[in-house]
């Protein structure tokens, strides 16, 4: 892949990069100051930060601890 093709791609990468940065930085901000984690803290910090989209999506699903 040369430059060019990059700069087709653009229009379409863009989105998906923002979709990710906002969910990675939202699962962010929502752990850090969490007291409490269906699970340990570190575990869910791996997740959202190594498993891209999906990893803030499955944080805020099943990470939690709303009680």
């Amino acid at each position: 892949m040369d430059a060019s093709e990059l700069v087709e791609m653009l229009p379409l990468l863009a989105p998906l990069l923002l979709v990710w940065f906002i969910l990675l930085v939202a699962g962010l901000v929502d752990l850090v100051p969490r007291q409490r984690t269906r699970g340990p803290k570190w575990v869910w910090y791996v997740v959202v930060i190594c498993f891209s989209m999906l990893g803030p999506v499955v944080y805020f699903l099943f990470g939690r601890d709303e009680t």
